[in-house]
């Protein structure tokens, strides 16, 4: 009987302390040392023959006109030392715009520069390093993906970038309208239009960008080099001189339990820009900006908001503005802008690999810019000789078909009503087909 007691003692102490004991935690996400990813997206698009009262050097071409583009870029990255990150994106592209990427400010096709190439050329897109600093202990689960190795990092951290990247890639994301390889594929959706975001003509630059991050704020300010000449390949390495600023804070929030975020965010270029107002005092017959190049800034500032409405629909609006005083250096010629969207997950109908995004974005110009443009001058990007001024409105909406896994096939529709802010031409519809493949 003693003997049965204390097993029977033993078995309660043994179920008090395994009640008592937590539970097996969930295996953690392991470090990935290095990681190898790598997308390719082909883009072809047309437009029908439209109408237009006149045309200029850089108007889009009235006729007919079909156009294609493929990238294809490597996604390397390897951790260093503690808190190290090093990453490396070489790109090879072929491939033009309509028009040689003139003639609309919210271009249709956010896969193509302005240097389009009838050969391959290969380049490196980012060559930059990561470095964390860890603010607190408490940590979170990072997946694996492109510019992020798998594992987990610091939810409390201060993080700095610098080296060769895109400064889209750390200011204005936007989670439903950011990527022109699987979302929206217009210039005007993929970033804010209004932001003359420090680039060369393919989109990069060099620089540094420092982050504060908390798991419901996020601040962040970065210096980044300019294009010796607007919208060129060779950038100005001499920062004190030349450079373009930006600073943005974002705020975590939820909305009826959906989560949303909102970045507000401002920049300040400094360049050897021309004045469209000097331009057009000089009495030259058609005014030329860059005959009126001087060391001048350019500011403007955005808002851009997303909110989650279900956990198959989100939306999203950004809103931009900039002084349009000068020419328009990195980015297109857009100074004013407005846009909202959603995009919608295909879980309804049974495809929740599927996407539908809706859209539609209106740009506008500056009263010295649109001056300029009436007076017969001209921009990188637009320009018809003369301008009979209307916002530039744009409508776009795409279906993105999941085919098999990494592979989506998306047909793109655009509407442009006002291309290059002319009443006097168009309207134009785009038609566009886009394979997207990743790993």
């Amino acid at each position: 009987m003693l003997r049965k007691l204390n097993s029977l003692a033993l078995l309660a102490a043994c179920s008090v302390a395994c009640a008592e004991s937590p539970a097996p935690s969930e295996p953690a996400q392991p470090e990935e040392a290095y990681s190898l990813h790598a997308q390719a997206t082909y883009v072809t698009q047309t437009h029908a023959a439209f109408g237009a009262a006149y045309s200029g050097v850089n108007s889009l071409r009235t006729i007919r006109e079909t156009k294609d583009s493929l990238s294809a870029t490597l996604f390397l990255a390897a951790r260093l030392w503690s808190g190290a990150e090093f990453y490396a994106d070489p790109e090879v592209i072929k491939g033009r715009g309509l028009s040689n990427v003139t003639g609309i400010a919210g271009f249709p096709n956010g896969d193509v520069a302005r240097v389009g190439e009838g050969d391959w050329k290969f380049y490196h897109a980012r060559i930059f390093l990561r470095q964390t600093w860890a603010l607190g202990s408490e940590r979170e689960a990072v997946a694996p993906d492109a510019h992020q190795l798998g594992g987990t990092q610091n939810t409390r951290r201060i993080v700095l970038t610098a080296g060769n990247f895109s400064a889209a890639d750390l200011f204005d994301d936007n989670a439903y309208s950011h990527d022109p390889r699987t979302q929206f594929l217009n210039w005007s959706l993929m970033s804010n239009g209004a932001w003359d975001y420090p680039a060369d003509a393919r989109g990069y630059t060099y620089g540094a960008v420092l982050e504060w991050i908390e798991p419901d704020f996020a601040l962040r300010g970065g210096l980044m080099m300019v294009p010796v000449n607007a919208n060129q390949l060779p950038l100005d390495g001499r920062l004190s001189v030349a450079h373009g600023a930006v600073v943005e804070w974002e705020h975590a929030f939820a909305l009826a339990g959906r989560p949303g975020k909102l970045r507000l965010l401002a920049y300040l270029n400094r360049a050897n820009m021309g004045s469209y107002r000097a331009a057009i005092d000089s009495g030259a017959v058609p005014p030329d900006v860059t005959a009126t190049r001087a060391g001048r800034n350019k500011y403007g500032f955005g808002a851009n908001l997303e909110q989650q409405v279900t956990e198959d629909i989100g939306a999203f609006v950004r809103v931009g503005w900039n002084d349009g005083a000068t020419e328009t250096w990195c980015f297109t010629e857009i100074d004013q802008t407005a846009s909202a969207g959603a995009l919608i997950k295909g879980t309804t109908w049974g495809r929740s690999s599927d996407a539908l995004g809706v859209a539609a974005v209106v740009n506008g110009l500056s009263s010295a810019h649109k001056n300029y443009l009436a007076a017969g001058g001209y921009g990188f990007m637009i320009g018809d000789g003369r301008l009979n001024y209307r916002r530039e409105a744009i409508v776009e909406a795409f279906y993105s078909f999941n085919l098999v896994d990494k592979l989506a096939l998306s047909l793109d529709y655009q509407r442009i009503q006002n291309p290059a802010y002319n009443a006097d031409r168009g309207p134009v519809n785009v038609w566009s087909l886009r394979a997207h493949y990743e790993f």
